[in-house]
C-alpha cells in the first residue's frame, strides 16, 4: 500500500446533488484502489466528526457537491480537525461558491463575464414582479439564463428566450436556492476548463466541448449517457484554445483556489471566452467533464488523484511545522 496511508473519500452529503457526489466518490475511490492506496468512502452525516475525531484518516478526497461540499463548510470541519484535504481553503470556496462574488472578483482581475442582475425572492414580492422582469429584460436583453447564485449541476438552471417565460424561471430558481442570478446568454460553444496544480503551479487541461441533444446543459444533459455529445480537445482554433486554457488558470488564481477546479466558459463567434462559473469540486462520475479532459491529457485519474493527495499531505506538514 501507499505511503499516504489511509485515504478517506467523503461523498453524498445533504444536498441537491447528493447523488452525484456519491457517483463521484466511487469513481474515484476505485480509481485511487486500483492505484494501491487504502480508500474508505464515506457519507458526510451527523457521525462524520465523532468518526474523525475517533478514528482520523491520514488524509481525505472530499467529492461533496453543492451546499456543504463547495461553499466551505466542509473545508471548514476538515481544518478543524486537524486533517490535510485535497481542495480550496474554506474562505476560497465560499467566494467561488457565489457566483455574483466570484464574477465580480474575476471581472476586476480584467476577465470577461457575462452581464448580470441579482436578486432576491422577497425583492419580487415586496416591489413586484412584473415590473422588476420587464426591467430585466430591458437591461440585460433576450435570451438570459436564470440561476441559483449559489449552486451546481445546472439545478434551478433554466434559458428564458421570452419575456412572458421568465416568472416560471424564477419560481423555478428559487426553489433550489436565492438569490437568483439573472446572467446575459451569450452565444457561443461552450468548454470546461478543467485546472489542476499537483506541486508545480497550476495547469489547465485539454478543453472539453459540450454539444447538449438539447441545446441545453441541465441537469439532465449533465448526466443521461448519450443525452450530451462531447469534444475533446474542444473544435477550438489554437488562438481560442489558449485563450480559454489562460481563463481558466487565472480565475483559479484570482480565486484563491488550489490543487483542482474546473472553469465553465463560453466562446463566442469573435473567439472572446467568457467565464461562467468556476467549481471548486468538479464532478467526477462517468460523464463528468474533469475526467474526460485528464484522459485527453494522457493522464490517469487514480495517479492524479494519488498526485493531489500527496500535495495535500505535505501542504498540511508544511503547515503544522509552521505553527509549532
Amino acid at each position: 500500500m501507499s505511503d499516504l496511508g489511509r485515504v478517506l473519500v467523503l461523498a453524498g452529503g445533504l444536498s441537491h446533488e447528493r447523488d452525484v457526489s456519491l457517483r463521484s466518490g466511487r469513481r474515484v475511490a476505485e480509481a485511487l484502489r486500483e492505484v494501491g492506496l487504502d480508500v474508505e468512502q464515506r457519507d458526510a452525516d451527523g457521525d462524520l466528526l465523532s468518526a474523525l475525531r475517533q478514528d482520523p484518516p491520514d488524509v481525505v478526497f472530499p467529492l461533496l457537491h453543492g451546499a456543504q461540499g463547495e461553499d466551505g463548510a466542509i473545508q471548514e470541519v476538515l481544518s478543524l480537525s486537524d486533517l490535510p484535504y485535497v481542495g480550496s481553503a474554506a474562505a476560497a470556496c465560499r467566494l467561488a461558491f457565489d457566483k455574483p462574488a466570484a464574477k465580480s472578483i474575476v471581472r476586476r482581475a480584467g476577465i470577461a463575464t457575462p452581464s448580470s442582475a441579482v436578486l432576491p425572492q422577497s425583492t419580487f414580492r415586496e416591489l413586484g414582479a412584473g415590473v422588476l422582469l420587464d426591467a430585466l429584460a430591458a437591461r440585460l436583453g433576450l435570451p438570459v439564463v436564470v440561476k441559483p447564485a449559489r449552486g451546481g449541476s445546472a439545478l434551478g438552471t433554466t434559458v428564458v428566450r421570452r419575456v412572458e417565460d421568465l416568472p416560471a424561471a424564477m419560481v423555478e430558481c428559487f426553489a433550489y436556492g436565492e438569490p437568483a442570478l439573472v446572467e446575459r446568454w451569450i452565444d457561443g460553444t461552450e468548454v470546461a476548463v478543467a485546472v489542476v496544480d499537483t506541486g508545480d503551479g497550476p495547469r489547465a487541461l485539454p478543453a472539453v466541448e459540450i454539444v447538449p441533444e438539447s441545446g441545453t446543459y441541465d441537469f439532465h444533459a449533465r448526466y443521461t449517457a448519450g443525452a450530451t455529445e462531447f469534444f475533446v480537445p474542444a473544435r477550438l482554433d489554437d488562438t481560442a484554445a489558449k485563450a480559454v486554457a489562460e481563463v481558466a488558470v487565472a480565475a483559479h488564481r484570482t480565486l484563491g483556489l488550489r490543487d483542482l477546479s474546473r472553469t465553465d466558459v463560453i466562446v463566442d463567434a469573435d473567439g472572446m471566452p467568457w467565464l461562467l462559473d468556476v467549481n471548486v469540486a468538479p464532478g467526477m462520475t462517468e460523464t463528468s467533464l474533469l475526467p474526460q479532459a485528464v484522459q485527453a491529457a494522457g493522464l490517469d485519474l487514480g495517479l492524479l488523484a494519488r498526485d493531489l493527495l500527496a500535495v495535500a499531505v505535505g501542504r498540511h506538514h508544511r503547515d503544522s511545522d509552521a505553527l509549532s
